[in-house]
């Protein structure tokens, strides 16, 4: 909880502030406006009973306009304020008016900060299972980034309070790097704090000593008043653990003076009365209110009659419930022991569903991760086999076992895909991007296997769509990538069509209506019916035909899920199939459109570099080794982390390839001591990702790029060229 206790020294702007306005268009500030940043800006810097007399006006003013969307902010950030002065009941209690209006309306981001709210009550009550689940159903209605990072930090402390250390620290990584419009700093702190508390815990003591440092840093800088607090108790309490007493009393002196401030006592009581000022306004209102409906009610009827036809209800309303409300109190008590028997059964199936989930989660990572270190060495092999001038009859043998480490590839990746999203491993982008350059280079990509099957790709674009969307770029390719992918697989001398309809646009919205159609086999109405589901497709004979793991579908239904669309399908038998639905897009008309340009993959001339290999396995080694060495490029081996570390701050390397996981110290702990003292030679993560590994988490660490083993040796050699090469042939000419 936040406290409002301050010294002079700290009393300064803050530059974040929570942006529950963020979504506002830019346009003449209201009224309402001007009252909520005011209110910001005095929660920012701990003035809390400013803050709530400014909300209180915008309110009132919102009442007035009759602004529903509005009086729910308001509402949300009384909630919000009372949560900091621990007056959770009437953060409840204000929390539960916004509820109620937003049953009847629709507004995706107020019902995402309610759960938020629900959340952060949850938290300080010691349910940190439920406290995920909610912020879970938040994260799933908001792209607000400022409301996502907050999200992001309360679920870091809530796997803190389960032990769950490791993604706790991805969480609290993630936001030391982040770029919060509103509280990029404050995050930062809150980061640092948490770090300092898992290793607290876990007796890392040194390194607790340095993040509470950061943190306290932070927060001086800022005016960060709790966060001031808290950091020097932490720092008082390791510094003693640690016999550095000295250091320790300055702590808690700091500490002393800050709690001893008579501005800031004075300061929290009138923050209190202004509370309870406020919400004793709203009673004494609410009761005015309904004694003013009274009045009107007895004016507008006849006394005599209405007082004899109230005596004579009154009378049998008596009688009735003298009767019933006996039954009724037995009926309740035994509701209420079959409740908490259901109760009591729902928990323990939901734990039980949540070990199952974490089981498989673990499971399928595992053996990703062993089942992409033999292919590596499968794939590796029969690519430098196939380039030492092998006979005919092996090149047949070895294009046909590249053929199969392909195909074992995709099966993996597709069952880690459908996985991921299950287990809401998956997070969408809000990213701008031009949709006719996504959907014109997936279909380059497949002009291949188009040619393969002799089918005519065309691509029917409508022009009034807006040229620079926003939106998840990434997953969207792996949407067409899909279906397309599927057309050609089931589509012989024929044709697939892709069609991008705009459906309406309105200010900075628009709805985009999409088609794929193919002329292939088609779909029996029968199986229609389980398309989408996991491992199937038309028949055991058309698996046996066409191959393919039958997951393509899943994994499109799955994607178009997160974008809140469902995908519908038209097909007849023997003549052709068609995939169709619409999304919704922000959109930015006011951008100026990108020279089109085509990128080509780059020959670079690797000779004379000379890298550093980090690897556990042996075969992988002489694998990667041979590989570089076939572009002249000389190595070093470092076969664990530790050994990687001293390797590296005892040699010059133009770059290092890291794998990941390792025993002992992981790729990311290797990679984070590596740019303590080198913070330039790049280094690319070379790894058999798993279902639990995030791709942010190895950027946050210090990595350059990341190529997924086993990897194709042209993107291997792209990449080096890309993030090792080409580095180094500017700083030289530079």
């Amino acid at each position: 909880m936040r406290h409002t206790i301050a010294l002079i020294f700290l009393v300064s702007c803050f530059s974040a502030g929570w942006g529950l306005h963020a979504q506002l268009p830019l346009q003449e500030e209201r009224e309402f406006d001007v009252y909520i940043n005011q209110a910001r800006v005095y929660w920012n810097r701990d003035d809390l009973e400013l803050a709530l007399e400014e909300l209180d006006k915008a309110a009132e003013w919102a009442e007035e306009q009759q602004s529903e969307k509005d009086l729910i902010d308001c509402y949300h950030y009384f909630a919000l304020i009372y949560l900091d002065m621990d007056k959770e009941e009437t953060a409840q209690f204000n929390n539960g008016r916004a509820a109620l209006m937003l049953e009847e309306i629709e507004y995706p981001y107020g019902t995402a900060v309610h759960y938020y709210i629900n959340a952060k009550i949850l938290y300080t009550e010691g349910n940190f299972f439920q406290a995920i689940f909610q912020l879970n159903e938040a994260r799933q209605r908001t792209n607000d980034r400022n409301l996502l990072n907050r999200i992001t930090l309360l679920e870091a402390d809530n796997l803190r309070s389960i032990d769950k250390y490791e993604q706790a620290e991805t969480n609290y990584n993630s936001l030391l790097v982040n770029t919060d419009p509103y509280e990029r700093e404050f995050l930062r702190a809150r980061a640092y704090l948490g770090l300092a508390r898992l290793d607290l815990v876990q007796e890392l003591l040194p390194e607790g000593i340095e993040n509470a440092q950061y943190a306290l840093d932070i927060a001086e800088s800022n005016g960060f008043t709790t966060e001031y607090i808290l950091a020097n108790e932490l720092l008082a309490n390791m510094f003693e653990q640690t016999r550095q007493f000295d250091q320790a009393l300055a702590s808690t002196r700091h500490l002393m003076h800050f709690k001893d401030s008579v501005r800031g006592l004075a300061r929290e009581k009138a923050q209190l009365e202004t509370a309870d000022r406020i919400q004793t306004e709203y009673m004494s209102k609410e009761i005015q209110r309904q004694d003013e409906e009274i009045q009107e009610l007895s004016e507008s009827a006849n006394r005599s009659e209405l007082t004899a036809i109230l005596s004579s209800a009154f009378l049998i309303i008596i009688s009735l419930l003298a009767v019933s409300l006996y039954r009724n109190n037995q009926i309740k008590l035994k509701t209420n022991d079959l409740l908490h028997t259901k109760n009591r059964e729902l928990h323990a199936a939901r734990d039980a569903a949540v070990q199952a989930m974490e089981a498989k989660t673990n499971f399928l990572s595992t053996v990703s991760h062993e089942l992409r270190t033999p292919l590596y060495a499968v794939t590796g092999l029969t690519h430098l086999l196939l380039e030492e001038n092998p006979s005919k009859e092996q090149q047949e043998h070895l294009k046909a076992l590249k053929f199969s480490g392909d195909y074992l590839l995709n099966f993996i990746n597709d069952i880690l895909q459908i996985n991921k999203i299950d287990a809401d491993k998956l997070e969408m982008l809000e990213i701008e991007f031009n949709l006719k350059k996504i959907l014109t280079e997936v279909m380059n990509s497949l002009q291949q296997t188009a040619k393969e099957s002799k089918t005519e790709m065309i691509l029917d674009f409508d022009p009034e769509i807006p040229s620079h969307l926003m939106s998840d770029p990434v997953k969207l390719s792996q949407v067409f990538m899909n279906l397309m992918g599927n057309a050609l697989k089931f589509t012989k001398n024929g044709e697939v069509l892709v069609l991008a309809r705009l459906v309406r646009k309105e200010d900075d919205r628009a709805r985009v209506y999409f088609e794929v159609r193919d002329t292939g086999i088609g779909i029996s109405e029968e199986k229609q019916k389980t398309i989408f589901d996991s491992f199937e497709q038309g028949s055991i004979q058309i698996n046996r035909e066409y191959g393919g793991t039958g997951l393509g579908l899943t994994i499109v239904k799955s994607l178009l899920g997160l974008f809140g669309s469902t995908i519908q399908l038209e097909s007849t038998l023997g003549q052709g199939s068609s995939f169709f639905f619409e999304l919704d897009f922000k959109c930015k008309d006011d951008l100026i459109d990108e020279v089109p340009f085509e990128v080509t993959p780059k020959e670079y001339d690797f000779k004379g570099l000379h890298l550093l290999i980090v690897e556990d396995n042996k075969i992988n080694q002489v694998i990667t080794r041979k590989m570089l060495a076939k572009k002249e490029i000389s190595s070093d081996i470092a076969n664990n982390g530790t050994e990687a570390i001293q390797l590296a701050s005892s040699n010059s390397y133009d770059g290092i390839l890291m794998d990941i996981h390792m025993p002992g110290i992981s790729g990311v702990e290797a990679t984070q001591e590596i740019r303590k003292f080198d913070p330039e030679t790049p280094i690319i993560a070379l790894t058999a990702i798993s279902l639990d590994d995030s791709l942010e988490a190895f950027y946050a660490a210090g990595c350059n790029d990341v190529v997924t083993k086993p990897f194709k040796p042209e993107v291997f050699y792209q990449k080096i060229g890309e993030n090792i090469l080409e580095p180094k042939l500017r700083k030289t000419l530079s």
